[in-house]
């Protein structure tokens, strides 16, 4: 078998611009940075940024957006991946590919470079006991997308008991992809993390209004799987929350040997049928404390 340094990337499989960039996100291997936050409104890199000393490069392509800076003397990316897991996906790839991927022989480099992502977000809870204002990580995320399955090791980094037992309560439909649920690394958990956070169960759903139980004029296929979701219990713990990326987030991270996390301001209660629109004050104070404890 062809080892992993020995192949040759196909330019039609890793695409690089005539700058030296990487095709979505527009960044040089020289632009990368270790500690990346990720964000998914591209406005928000710029909030981000406002709290950095200074400032090394701002980049926009589509719905990326990357800003490099130095916070209190440490040096950090921070980079808009947009809505859903698709754009995960081509976020921590291209950025995996800066970090290992030699771009002028289109060969992976020998020795593997290591990035911490910390994805700072906005969800939807789904206890009773969460509420508008509250920071939740992703201790475990459970994706709805199926993207993980399409990868050779998904297995050996998911959770495979959770993901049963989860599929026998809801009574998991077959024509749906399969969910996989994949635990944030938990160096970064224990860094971010602090009593002002709960450590949650995660849903990341594939979309923002069926795939999350929401009805505007469509019927859901099944109207009671919040319902399943909500009542769901592993290792006595409840299911706290539903966003868009966290699964695909941290399972991309772990198959290709980098540490990840999503912390998330809950801006609604969905059991409760309440809604923030004027989140932005709680967001940057999630900002404010992830960028002194990262």
């Amino acid at each position: 078998m062809e080892k992993e340094n020995e192949r040759v990337i196909p330019a039609s499989e890793l695409i690089i611009n005539e700058d030296g960039s990487v095709f979505h996100i527009h960044l040089r291997p020289d632009q990368l940075r270790d500690n990346i936050i990720l964000v998914g409104d591209p406005g928000r890199v710029d909030m981000v940024a406002s709290y950095f000393d200074s400032i090394d490069y701002d980049i926009s392509s589509r719905e990326f957006h990357a800003i490099a800076g130095t916070y209190k003397g440490k040096e950090l990316l921070c980079i808009s991946h947009g809505i859903g897991p698709d754009n995960i996906e081509i976020v921590v790839t291209e950025l995996d590919a800066l970090a290992n991927v030699d771009f002028k022989t289109r060969r992976v480099l020998p020795h593997h470079r290591t990035l911490n992502m910390v994805r700072i977000g906005t969800s939807g809870s789904l206890q009773e006991e969460l509420h508008i204002g509250d920071f939740v990580i992703a201790d475990k995320g459970t994706g709805f997308d199926g993207i993980l399955n399409f990868y050779a090791g998904r297995d050996m980094v998911c959770d495979l008991e959770f993901e049963r037992l989860f599929c026998e309560h809801t009574q998991w439909d077959p024509t749906w992809a399969a969910p996989y649920t994949v635990d944030a690394d938990r160096e970064l958990v224990e860094r971010i993390g602090r009593d002002d956070m709960v450590r949650g169960f995660t849903i990341a759903a594939v979309g923002f209004y069926a795939p999350q139980g929401r009805m505007v004029r469509l019927p859901l296929a099944d109207p009671d799987l919040n319902e399943k979701i909500e009542s769901f219990r592993f290792d006595g713990r409840p299911i706290t929350n539903f966003e868009m990326e966290s699964a695909c987030l941290q399972g991309m991270a772990k198959l290709l040997g980098h540490k990840a996390m999503t912390v998330c301001c809950i801006i609604a209660e969905r059991r409760a049928t309440k809604a923030n629109v004027d989140y932005k004050p709680s967001v940057k104070r999630l900002v404010e404390t992830v960028l002194d404890r990262f």
